[in-house]
């Protein structure tokens, strides 16, 4: 992707403007900037870097962000921005920020080239070519030349296109209404916007350009494009706090740019729509975020691609130190040298090897996987450990009403399987009313949990206008959020919060006679907020056996809300939350089902004989011996969690290497699990489906985001299968692929140190290899190969073993060094068994280089390099354990059976016109030529042998001489250093830290 500001070469730029005294703002509010305004003129210096401002603080003394200026903002203050901004206000903050805009840069075709041009490939590619036509390989050069260009033309044209789709979805320009500090209403450019600005919303919905803050009204909102979830989001206003406003801890009260605003309500008397404040701009947007992330992406650490441009330096000396004494004359010495470099050097191989991750992509997306980021497919094969989110992953998305049980003073009643069969009464009221469910056009939308609640009710929902019953639309001169049948009204609903665990709505009667506040949640936070006395004693055991069934418990009290009975003055809406959510009255517990989707005991049971660790990471409560497959385990709760990473970070990783499951955890809490893992050197993949599984996914080296859209910027996979069998899957593909990229590797190498071989072996002897013989050996040969052999499909099984991901160990390089020796010794018995037979003619002494063509010696080397060639795409092809074995791929079977066809030919019977445009010697011995096509056999016969041997692990036994030495990997460590261990994990037993906090595990 284009980037704003070069990497390599890092240009600030200080933009300069006067700003007039245009006012005196209020300290409180523009901390940072009021000393803009105590002097005449003074300036404003800033640089932007990938899209975001940097402006200089005199406070800090150094460059900061331009969002430190809001980011002290609380909840109070926001509210404090419902009367508006002036003209004057907005211009100067507008100054300060800039315009609200996320602008994907999409630079010119010829800044494109010229960059295109300064890639080191595309440079070693001129250097090449150049010298080529110093050389007089004019077709050869000319060739390659066209290549290049058609390659350059492409990739100009799809980085270019690329950027012109990104800007397209990045940037949004609408016109929105904002409200003036005079009260008057405005209509402007969202460009304009600032943070700090009241938008008014249409009660029709928009396409947010911006980040905001909801004051007053609810919107439901889609927050797909995000967060791939595709259930509709219900936000609700941001209740007026003296804490500091944080987007991450108060989504339930965000609108974040780019998500469509479905419908809004209930924010302003007498009309719909709602209230916002904006609260970021530009790339410093939920939005803005996720687009620079696409543009700048962190940098992939992975062994595999910093190992492959070692190896390139690698041949790259190894061609300069045996290219020194070929030749007497010093311009000959030169281009000898620098030619071998470029042989000894294949300028194909960093395309080469991306030809299995081609290929493994398109059969990810032909079974419903879409993937982002294609270099992190070769990482999933190195996958490690995998964290799964439980509910919509794990489990079923919707859960089943299994039961309520009322409770009070005396007890819990008898189970009820159906709520509807309750008696009127508080509790069937609370299960009817305390959700987000809303209508649109008609359908109830909402979380699945809820919807399920709402429906085993029997009661239905309306909206407030739908009889045109004014009554029914307002109360208290607020607007009423919903209407239930039979007649209740809901005045102000307080969200779900993870933090919290709970959610709470006021309702009033109809008439206003009387007004409740219901509440539900997790048990333990809902019966700690109920008076003692309604709680039933057998709370506790109960809440332990529904648990250990594995079904989902919520809890619901009540409590009359006297202040908002008779449409008093003082409103419901204008109801703190704490107030309503204080010594409650419980009510009882609600039981829900919530099945394990099928697939997954077989998926994690799969998983587990591959050798791949599977952990659950869930917001809900830990839910028993789970039958997801994970059977007994270590469980911890978000709350120890946070206390051994604040309290006890020496007992973390080894609880880490033995916990399971992790409940109660919080979004960030998730992400944090996912690096901690990281910590220990495991290559992490996570699984989920919602919102609060973003930033995990995006941590993890692997995220995976099962939604129904065909792509997701929450993660670098989506998958449109809504069960975890996609995680196999992805697995093997990712296995396949890196094999795959082993196996190209090693055959560019090879193919690269036989021609290096051959030229070296003619130089010595004063001849060359002749320029269509080139193009024959890198276009028709290897090229072909090289691109039928990456379409070699993944195993059906995972196997225990994971793939090697290093290119520079044992194996690989020994494995190089065998065959290249092999391929010396077979090229030098050619050429002797060449100059051994009667009929041989020596070279002419007197000329050099392709002048000497055709020549005996090139014939024979030209031949026995051919079939090497051919040997080696077959000897490094992997197929077991991780790729289906070589005869599945039935198009690179059939391309050998034409090379060794054509290779053979061209050895018995090349033919006058072959023979003369490739320039090859006539050689009419037939017995001759049959011992040539026999020593390739051979040839062939002991490089198989040797790869079979090296597979089966002989060159190991080289380790030996240097001892057993630890793993790098941290986790391998700590399994044995615990393995070994009998008293852990400390169970049952308290951890004192210095401070007074303690945490038990049990």
């Amino acid at each position: 992707m284009p980037q704003e500001i070069s990497v390599l070469a890092m240009l600030i730029c200080f933009f300069v403007f006067s700003l007039e005294l245009l006012g005196q703002p209020e300290e409180a509010e523009w901390r940072d900037t009021v000393e803009l305004y105590k002097e005449e003129k003074t300036l404003l210096r800033y640089y932007l870097f990938e899209g975001l401002r940097y402006v200089w603080l005199d406070r800090k003394g150094a460059f900061c962000c331009v969002s430190v200026l809001n980011e002290d903002w609380t909840c109070k203050d926001l509210h404090g921005c419902q009367k508006g901004l002036s003209p004057l206000e907005q211009s100067l903050r507008r100054r300060m920020y800039g315009a609200n805009i996320i602008d994907v840069p999409v630079k010119p075709y010829t800044k494109l080239l010229f960059e295109e041009i300064l890639n080191p490939f595309y440079m070693f590619q001129v250097f090449s070519i150049t010298l080529w036509m110093i050389d007089a390989y004019y077709y050869y050069a000319l060739c390659i030349f066209i290549i290049s260009v058609i390659s350059i033309t492409i990739s100009l044209y799809e980085t270019r296109k690329q950027s012109v789709t990104l800007r397209n979805m990045a940037q949004l320009v609408t016109n929105v209404t904002i409200r003036r500090n005079s009260g008057a209403e405005e209509c402007v450019s969202s460009v304009d916007l600032v943070p700090g600005d009241c938008v008014i919303i249409p009660q029709e919905g928009l396409l947010l350009p911006c980040d905001a803050a909801l004051l007053a009204g609810e919107c439901l909102v889609n927050e797909s494009m995000l967060t791939g979830e595709s259930v509709p989001v219900l936000k609700t206003p941001l209740p007026a706090g003296e804490g500091k406003y944080s987007s991450d801890t108060e989504r339930r009260h965000t609108l974040f740019c780019g998500t469509q605003l479905i419908q809004a309500k209930g924010g302003m008397p007498g009309c719909g729509g709602a209230v916002a404040v904006v609260t970021n701009t530009g790339f410093f947007t939920a939005k803005g975020n996720l687009v620079s992330s696409i543009l700048y992406p962190q940098p992939i650490n992975f062994r595999f691609y910093q190992d492959a441009v070692k190896f390139l330096l690698i041949l790259g000396c190894v061609g300069k130190s045996f290219s020194s004494d070929l030749t007497r004359v010093y311009r000959e010495l030169i281009i000898r040298s620098l030619d071998i470099v470029t042989i000894a050097v294949p300028p194909a191989l960093p395309a080469a090897i991306t030809t299995g991750t081609i290929y493994a992509q398109r059969r990810l997306k032909s079974q419903g996987i879409f993937c982002i980021s294609p270099p992190r497919i070769n990482i999933c094969g190195k996958l490690s450990v995998f964290c799964f989110d439980k509910t919509g992953t794990l489990t079923e998305e919707g859960l089943d009403v299994w039961g309520v049980m009322e409770g009070g003073t005396d007890g819990f009643s008898e189970l009820v399987p159906e709520p509807r069969r309750l008696l009127p009464g508080s509790m069937l009221s609370g299960l009817a009313c305390c959700h987000t469910v809303t209508l649109l056009r008609g359908e109830p939308l909402g979380d699945p949990l809820e919807l399920k609640m709402f429906e085993s009710t029997g009661w239905t929902l309306q909206e407030p206008e739908g009889d045109g019953n004014v009554l029914d639309a307002e109360f208290g001169g607020h607007k009423v959020l919903a209407v239930m049948r039979p007649p209740t009204r809901i005045v102000s609903r307080f969200p779900f919060s993870s933090a919290l665990q709970r959610m709470s709505v006021v309702t009033v009667a109809h008439g206003g006679s009387s007004a409740l506040a219901f509440m539900k949640g997790s048990p333990e936070m809902v019966a700690s907020l109920c008076r003692v006395e309604t709680v039933p004693a057998q709370f506790s055991t109960k809440l332990r056996i529904f648990s250990s069934e594995g079904l989902r418990v919520l809890a619901l009290a009540y409590k009359p809300n006297t202040v908002c009975i008779s449409d008093s003055v003082v409103a419901c809406a204008s109801v703190h939350r704490g107030e309503v959510e204080r010594d409650m009255q419980f009510l009882g517990l609600l039981m829900m089902k919530n099945l394990v989707k099928p697939e997954s005991a077989k998926v994690i049971n799969i998983l587990r004989l591959a050798h791949i660790r599977t952990v659950m990471v869930t917001g809900e409560k830990y839910p028993g011996l789970y039958q997801g497959g994970f059977g007994y385990h270590l469980a911890i709760n978000g709350k120890s969690f946070a206390a051994l990473c604040d309290y006890f970070p020496e007992y973390l990783p080894k609880v880490l290497m033995r916990a399971t499951i992790f409940a109660r955890m919080a979004p960030d809490q998730k992400t944090q699990l996912v690096k901690e893992l990281q910590k220990l050197n495991y290559r992490v993949g996570m699984c989920g489906d919602g919102a609060n599984d973003c930033g995990a996914l995006r941590a993890s080296d692997v995220g995976v985001s099962l939604s129904e859209a065909e792509a997701s910027v929450a993660s670098p996979f989506t998958s449109k299968t809504e069960n975890i069998s996609c995680v196999p899957l992805l697995i093997r593909e990712g296995r396949c692929s890196l094999v795959t990229s082993f196996s190209l590797f090693r055959y560019m190498a090879m193919y690269s140190l036989i021609q290096y071989c051959s030229v070296l072996i003619l130089y010595t002897l004063k001849t060359s290899v002749a320029d269509l013989q080139y193009l024959f050996c890198d276009l028709l040969l290897v090229t072909v190969l090289a691109i039928v052999m990456g379409k070699g499909a993944p195993s059906e099984e995972l196997h225990p073993c994971r793939p090697p991901a290093s290119l520079l160990a044992l194996p690989v390089l020994g494995s190089l060094f065998i065959h290249t020796c092999m391929t010396i010794l077979g090229q030098l018995a050619a050429l002797f068994i060449t100059t051994s037979q009667d009929w041989y003619i020596p070279l002419n002494s007197t000329v050099y280089g392709t002048h000497n063509l055709p020549n005996m010696e090139n014939t024979s080397v030209f031949d026995l390099s051919g079939f090497q060639y051919i040997i080696m795409a077959v000897v490094v092809t992997k197929g077991y354990p991780h790729k289906k074995p070589l005869y599945h791929n039935l198009v690179f079977l059939f391309v050998l059976f034409i090379h060794f066809a054509l290779m053979t030919w061209l050895v018995l019977y090349p033919g006058p016109f072959f023979s003369r445009i490739l320039q090859l010697y006539n050689i009419t011995d037939t017995d001759f030529k049959m011992l040539l096509v026999g020593v390739a056999a051979l040839n062939f016969l002991i490089c198989f042998v040797v790869e079979v041997l090296i597979d089966l692990g002989f060159l190991n036994c080289l380790r030996l001489l240097r001892g057993k030495r630890p793993s790098k990997k941290l986790y391998k460590r700590l399994n044995i250093l615990l393995s070994d261990s009998t008293s852990w994990p400390p169970l049952n037993q308290t951890l004192s830290p210095t401070s007074h906090t303690v945490v038990c595990l049990s």
